[in-house]
């Protein structure tokens, strides 16, 4: 990153395009702080480049409860927040954003926040398209989700318009964790009645302002800091995979190389002090990075695919990730081995990476990426396979079935069309 933009301003606040290396005519319009604390942060832009009035936060339940986090918030606002609305549902059930939808309306909100994780980013997201867009119902959502489902590949291109209306309500998301979801377009929210994730996009729900804050992200439970880490290492090993092992200068392969090294390192020395902000600031920056292949419609592919769906039946976002990614660099081996290979040296290069990996019994010239892969999870403390997290075989089918819709199994570099082909990865991961 050029130090044009990671030089602080006199408040000591970084403020920065959210992806500053790319040509301006790529970027969405979002801008990122970080070096101020998060309430300062968010009533200097609510003040300034936002010029909101009536502002609505919608904020973690854990956050709510046990801490002071959304008190200092909602002060530093003042006058100008309208209504706080405490928790959404993992994975982001239709049915519980419809309640929160109506209070948005009644308090005439022209700025919305989320303070906290994944599930209320994305169903921040899908309220402003669902406001706009005059939908209100569990039967509404289901058919305002169905050209995302037929017609995905679509929402992913770089010319995407978006379907229907675009949002209107500004969106500041506030997380604290490593998941991602607050640089993209992308809203991943589950049907109740079938299970299925479907992942809304419109170019209108990239956020207008992301706040970075390491010091806030010390009230995230250890296991969601490790897990969502683990994700925002998935989004780079598949983005980096999807991209052919001739074209290496692709700005996503290099963004994908450094953030994936950039992660691993970070997340390891949080393991042994989480206390450390430093290490905390850096994996939030290299998260961002992790999530520039949807800016060039690359799609990730089956450990992105599956885990959306894997996710609802009760499986922590993040968790998902460290379960499939490393079979699904196994069975995607196949086709995209060299460029697998070429990642897997990048990674051995890194001294306190290799000495890991070596320490988890590994050799450079007798293990895979997948092998790493495992091996760095492993020491992360992370889940290995679908038994540990009560995922039973009576559940495969149904979860095989949804995956199959999903995008990132369609565009997967094996691409996944049968339902075989998703059981044969998941009795990869089964523990059994």
């Amino acid at each position: 990153m050029s130090s044009e933009y990671s030089t602080p301003g006199s408040d000591g606040e970084v403020f920065r395009p959210s992806y500053p290396d790319l040509d301006p005519a790529l970027r969405p319009y979002t801008m990122v702080s970080y070096g101020l604390p998060y309430d300062q942060a968010c009533k200097k832009h609510v003040d300034g480049f936002l010029k909101a009035q009536r502002v609505y936060i919608i904020a973690s339940r854990s956050l709510s409860q046990q801490t002071q986090c959304l008190a200092k918030l909602e002060a530093s606002l003042g006058e100008k927040h309208v209504g706080t609305w405490i928790g959404i549902k993992p994975h982001t059930p239709y049915d519980n954003l419809l309640d929160i939808m109506r209070d948005i309306k009644v308090k005439k909100a022209d700025c919305l926040v989320t303070l906290g994780g994944g599930s209320l980013i994305d169903g921040a997201k899908l309220i402003t398209y669902a406001l706009e867009n005059g939908v209100d119902t569990v039967d509404g959502m289901i058919e305002l989700s169905q050209p995302f489902i037929v017609k995905i590949d679509e929402a992913f291109a770089t010319t995407f318009a978006g379907i229907g209306k675009m949002p209107s309500i500004p969106l500041v998301f506030i997380p604290t964790t490593l998941s991602g979801g607050e640089y993209t377009r992308f809203a991943g929210c589950t049907n109740p009645r079938n299970h299925m994730k479907v992942q809304f996009s419109h170019p209108g729900m990239f956020a207008k302002l992301i706040i970075l804050d390491p010091d806030l992200c010390r009230t995230t439970p250890d296991w969601v800091w490790r897990s969502t880490g683990v994700r925002a290492i998935d989004h780079c090993a598949e983005s980096f995979c999807a991209i052919p092992a001739s074209t290496e200068s692709h700005p996503v392969a290099i963004a994908a190389e450094r953030s994936v090294k950039r992660l691993i390192r970070s997340l390891l020395l949080y393991a042994k002090n989480p206390d450390d902000l430093a290490a905390r600031l850096e994996s939030q920056i290299a998260c961002g990075d992790s999530t520039m292949c949807i800016l060039y419609s690359i799609v990730p592919g089956a450990s992105h695919g599956i885990g959306h769906n894997l996710g609802p039946l009760g499986v922590g976002h993040g968790q998902t990730s460290c379960i499939l990614l490393p079979s699904v660099m196994k069975y995607n081996a196949r086709v995209n081995g060299e460029t697998q290979k070429r990642i897997a040296e990048s990674i051995w290069s890194e001294g306190d990476i290799a000495d890991i990996l070596k320490k988890h019994g590994l050799s450079k010239a007798e293990s895979d990426f997948g092998d790493a892969l495992r091996a760095i999870f492993d020491e992360l403390g992370m889940p290995r396979s679908l038994k540990e997290v009560g995922v039973g075989r009576d559940k495969w089918d149904q979860l095989a079935v949804n995956s199959l819709e999903d995008i990132c199994c369609k565009g997967n570099p094996v691409p996944l069309t049968k339902k075989e082909q998703v059981l044969e990865i998941l009795e990869m991961c089964s523990g059994e």
